[in-house]
Formats: structure tokens, C-alpha cells, sequence
């Protein structure tokens, strides 16, 4: 197995005394141990990532921000913000920058690009020599020193691509840099799709939920389900959604990476309901089963169908809980699956019964959409919804007829 350990550099600092003489490069080397510490000490401890902002939005058409270019080309402007690349250098970006998109692509990359395709915002860090400068003295052949520059400067370089950066691997940065990208240390901010020459980008093209957080691992986390977390469905809706009566239908669950099959096993979801009425309430668990289910390899959906036949009524909440930490992804690590306010979207194809309220519609981050998970692993996923005929809120007091 690779352990990455010879990535680790060998750390050598000066030591001062009396006398010493000292040349440029001896300076070079103690920068170079800082620098080194700092990196290190950013992949172990922080891992890499977007750490703030780094936010991506369209540039609207009619806004050419003193600009000579076409107002109407595909652009988008990248806020402020603060990122860790796999190396461990930090990335600052103090300032809106507005680019076009197209005009990044390399020209390889032009000529395969094709109106309504989709490409990948990143940015690199990168540093440049700044503030030039004539030595006092002649080098060693007697010759007039040449100009150089004093400084270097922390910078940053976006590009943009049609293949996708690979931020993700199981190897751990601190001591395997990079893992998983083939040692290119660009950090994907954004996907856009749809983009088209002589048209703006608009704000739904703009993904941000590519993006990686800065941490040492980016864990695998549930992204989309077919039901509405608290939402209202009538007794035949619901049958629907449970797959009652279709072979085809049932719950179905997105992860964001592949998890293996061979965890999907029996005991891993339940739905249980309770009933609604006077009194004391009955609750049972509902009979099912995962389907599609494989003995070996990966997937990113988990299918739960209803087999048996009990019947929903009005009042019922149906609570639907899965033990994602028993959920193991390629590099073994548990679904992250904490249903943070019951946050995480509706698959596509999946119609709402109700609007989402506005408070909290994006995560603390401001890249949304939302996802399961607090970013620290595990975390059993929990989620539900109620039967109600007519939608409406249930008036107190209100019984429920007898199933039998």
C-alpha cells in the first residue's frame, strides 16, 4: 500500500553563529522550511478545500463593467474568498474577478467545445516575482549584477476545463498529496452547464455543490430523495411513493459517490408508521425491501419498496430512518448521513407538495444545495412524511376510523 511518506520533505533550517557567512541561497533554504511547515502542517491538520466564499454568479447582460468585450459572451464573476489546495498552499482571492469563460478554455479544448456543453471553474495557487531590483555588488565573474526581483507574491490562476478535476481519493493529503488527482493541485469551484457563445450564463446553470469543503476527507453524503421531508400526501400518494403497487416504484435514495452494494442489506431502512387518533397511537413497522440489490460492486441509489399491503389513512406520519453509518463508501468510510433540518432536496423527477419555507435555503456555507451531513461522518439519516386526504393542516381533536 502507499503511504506517500516519501512526499514528506526533509526539513533543514539555518543555524546562526558568530561569523557566519551567508549567501542568497542559504536564506532560499530557511524559506523554503517555513514554507514546507506551513504547507504540511495545512494538509494534516485542515486538509484541503474551500474554507470561505470563493462564490460563483452569472455577470448579467446588460452589465459590461467598463469592459470592451462582448457584454453577451458567457461570464461569471468569482468572489472573494479563502481555499487549501492539495499541496497545502493557501489561495486568497481578495476581490470580485469577472472573466469570460470560453476565452480560459486552452485551445485543444476550444475546438472540442460544442454550444450547450457544460465546463469546470477552478482555481490553482501560484506566486510571482515582484519588485525589481539591482544588486549592489558584481557576481562572482565581475559583472555588473543583472536586474532581479526582491519579492514573491502569493497569486492564483482560474482555469477552466471540460473535464472534470478529481478532488476526491481515500489516500489521506497529509501524507499523499493530492490524492486521487494526479498530483494537479486545481480545486474545483463550480460546474456550468448549458453554456452557449454570444449568450449569458444563467444563475441555474451555476453548480456549486462540486465544490469541496476543506477538510481531510470529503465524505460521501445523501443528495436527493423522492419524498418531501414533512410533506402531505393522500393515502394514494403515498402508496406511490412506497412502490405498494408498482415493482417498480418505492423510496429511492441519491448518494453523492459510490457506496458498495453489498451493504444494502436487510435492516439498514425502516419505515415505520404510526397511526393518528385519540389516545394512545399504534405504531408498527412496514413491511419492504431494498431492491435492486447487488452482492458485490457499487451504486449511487438505494431503492426501499413496500411488499406488504397495509393501507395508510388520514393522520398517519410515515418515519423513514436508514443506518447510513453501516453504508460504506469506496474507501470504506460511512455515509454522512445526519438529516440536517431535514434539508437535504427532492430528486428531479419528484413533484413537491408543498413550497420549501425560505428561511435556510442555502447551506452555512452559501454553496448549495443541501446535503446530509454536519461534515464529520455517520450520523443516522431520519426523515418523514403524513397522510392527509385534503392537505390541510389537522384540526385537534380529530379521530381516525378503525382499519378493521
Amino acid at each position: 500500500m502507499r503511504t506517500g511518506l516519501s512526499e514528506l520533505p526533509d526539513f533543514l533550517r539555518l543555524r546562526y553563529f558568530h561569523g557566519q557567512m551567508l549567501a542568497a541561497g542559504d536564506f532560499q533554504r530557511e524559506q523554503a522550511y517555513f514554507v514546507e511547515k506551513l504547507r504540511l502542517r495545512n494538509r494534516c491538520l485542515h486538509g484541503y478545500g474551500v474554507a470561505c466564499g470563493l462564490l460563483v454568479s452569472p455577470v448579467p447582460p446588460d452589465d459590461s463593467c467598463g469592459s470592451a468585450r462582448d457584454p453577451h459572451q458567457p461570464r461569471v464573476t468569482l468572489h472573494p474568498g479563502v481555499a487549501v489546495d492539495c499541496l497545502g498552499n493557501e489561495i486568497v482571492i481578495r476581490r470580485d474577478t469577472t472573466f469570460e469563460l470560453l476565452s480560459l478554455l486552452s485551445d485543444q479544448e476550444r475546438g472540442r467545445f460544442r454550444d450547450g456543453g457544460r465546463v469546470y471553474l477552478c482555481v490553482e495557487y501560484c506566486e510571482r516575482a515582484v519588485g525589481p531590483t539591482r544588486g549592489v555588488y558584481a557576481d562572482a565573474c565581475g559583472a555588473t549584477a543583472d536586474c532581479e526581483y526582491g519579492w514573491r507574491q502569493d497569486g492564483y490562476r482560474i482555469r477552466v476545463t471540460l473535464t472534470e478535476p478529481d478532488n476526491d481519493g481515500c489516500a489521506d493529503p497529509c501524507c499523499d498529496s493530492c490524492p486521487g488527482s494526479g498530483q494537479d493541485p486545481c480545486l474545483l469551484l463550480a460546474r456550468i452547464d448549458d453554456v452557449r457563445e454570444g449568450r449569458p450564463v444563467l444563475q441555474g446553470a451555476i453548480h456549486l455543490g462540486v465544490r469541496r469543503p476543506l477538510g481531510r476527507y470529503r465524505f460521501t453524503t445523501i443528495t436527493g430523495i423522492s419524498w418531501q421531508h414533512g410533506g402531505y400526501y393522500t393515502a394514494g400518494e403515498a402508496a406511490e411513493i412506497l412502490g405498494t403497487y408498482d415493482d417498480d416504484g418505492g423510496l429511492r435514495v441519491r448518494f453523492s459517490k459510490d457506496v458498495h452494494a453489498s451493504c444494502l442489506t436487510r435492516g439498514i431502512v425502516d419505515v415505520q408508521v404510526t397511526e393518528a387518533g385519540h389516545g394512545r397511537a399504534d405504531t408498527y413497522l412496514m413491511g419492504g425491501h431494498i431492491e435492486d440489490r447487488k452482492a458485490e460492486g457499487f451504486t449511487r441509489q438505494l431503492r426501499w419498496r413496500q411488499t406488504s399491503r397495509e393501507s395508510l389513512q388520514d393522520g398517519d406520519r410515515v418515519l423513514i430512518t436508514i443506518r447510513t453509518p453501516f453504508i460504506l463508501d469506496r474507501c470504506c468510510r460511512p455515509v454522512d448521513g445526519t438529516h440536517v433540518g431535514g434539508r437535504v432536496p427532492l430528486l428531479p423527477s419528484c413533484e413537491p407538495t408543498h413550497h420549501e419555507p425560505d428561511l435556510c435555503s442555502t447551506p452555512p456555507s452559501g454553496a448549495g444545495p443541501w446535503t446530509s451531513g454536519t461534515g464529520t461522518g455517520a450520523g443516522v439519516f431520519e426523515s418523514w412524511f403524513f397522510v392527509r386526504e385534503n392537505h390541510e393542516k389537522e384540526k385537534p381533536g380529530r379521530g381516525r376510523e378503525s382499519r378493521r
